[in-house]
């Protein structure tokens, strides 16, 4: 395969970063040796996605700012990418890692050897299989299948090694134990793989002061995490050939979200509205390849500006500026490919003086 040059370039610090992951994980020093996996992961998926991006051809620089995407831009990306489609599952994977390593290298947790072994197989799993996909080799050819994260403690269930570190947590906050920081920074731990299942996790001291208050009030797991109720681990192999993934929970009841700050359930969560409704109506249009007129006939015909998933409006003095989530972007994406188009346009074209009575299927315009 050719490779663009700085394709190549990144390509190259990815492997170097996972193969410096790898060397930290398998230490046998324990002083430092979760950090060193955890900033060594995400910097080599952030230039292992940046070198995917740019052998498509894509760019990886903030045209305003002129520096590169940070690692959630290129995550969303990935995503979009028609032959990258990182699946929202190894997303998540890509998040949690990016979440676990934001508090470690910014303040400190604390990720038990079981924890911290899923995120590394998963993560030696993922980046062998983007490394295949976009430039059709094996991560084996870069190093040895021995020198892949192993453990001695062979991987178990993802709700039991959770429950046993949601009862570590409970002890540690008993009366007269002295150890509040410890359970704290495992709480962080806890918090940072819910990134698993929503890009706007982010871990806040108020989100900690929650659940530390409702582990000792007895409040049980699915009632202080319950994201992490709709997480599981698939894992195929054995020995040196095991691949983990992360995946949905099937069985996992819906999330119920608490919005009065009074109630003590300590699954309320400060969400990040930024971030989740990251997109202008210009970053629409121009993401899916549609004039700005055309992408504002095709909300209207999805109802995307009155879908609270979709659109969020925020308020600055006497600006109001709407702006849109992935889940906008996905549903638009999906309308655009299976819609006829002049259909829509010839309904909501938001210029037109009189328009047609909208003919295409399950219009939600109003």
């Amino acid at each position: 395969m050719r490779l663009r040059q700085e394709a190549r370039v990144l390509k190259e610090k990815a492997i170097s970063s996972v193969v410096a992951a790898a060397e930290a994980f398998n230490s046998p020093h324990d002083q430092g040796r979760a950090t060193k996996v955890l900033l060594y992961l995400q910097h080599s998926f952030e230039m292992l996605l940046k070198a995917a991006l740019v052998q498509q051809g894509i760019s990886v620089f903030d045209s305003t700012l002129g520096r590169s995407l940070g690692f959630e831009a290129c995550v969303r990306k990935a995503i979009e990418h028609p032959d990258i489609k990182l699946s929202e599952p190894d997303a998540g994977t890509l998040r949690a890692i990016d979440a676990l390593r934001d508090d470690e290298q910014h303040w400190f947790n604390q990720v038990s050897e079981q924890l911290l072994y899923v995120h590394a197989r998963a993560a030696v799993t993922l980046f062998d299989d983007l490394l295949q996909l976009v430039f059709k080799e094996p991560l084996a050819n870069h190093l040895p299948f021995r020198v892949l994260p192993v453990s001695v403690d062979p991987p178990r269930d993802l709700s039991l090694l959770l429950d046993e570190e949601y009862t570590q947590i409970a002890a540690l906050l008993q009366p007269g134990r002295r150890a509040t920081y410890e359970a704290r920074a495992r709480i962080r731990t806890l918090l940072a793989m819910e990134a698993h299942t929503g890009p706007e996790t982010r871990v806040s001291s108020k989100d900690v002061d929650r659940v530390q208050a409702g582990i000792r009030g007895g409040a049980s797991r699915s009632e202080v995490f319950p994201r992490l109720q709709q997480l599981a681990t698939a894992i195929d192999g054995e020995g040196l050939l095991i691949k983990l993934r992360f995946v949905k929970n099937q069985v996992a009841p819906p999330v119920r979200y608490v919005a009065d700050e009074t109630v003590p359930a300590a699954a309320i969560r400060e969400v990040d509205l930024q971030t989740k409704f990251h997109r202008s109506a210009t970053d629409l249009a121009r993401d899916l390849a549609l004039t700005r007129p055309r992408c504002t006939a095709l909300r209207r015909h999805l109802g995307i500006d009155t879908d609270p998933t979709c659109c969020h409006e925020f308020v600055f003095d006497s600006q109001r500026l709407p702006r849109f989530s992935d889940n906008a972007f996905n549903r638009l994406r999906t309308a655009r490919d299976t819609l006829d188009m002049e259909a829509v346009w010839r309904a909501h074209n938001p210029s037109a003086r009189k328009q047609e009575p909208c003919t295409v299927p399950n219009c939600q315009a109003k």
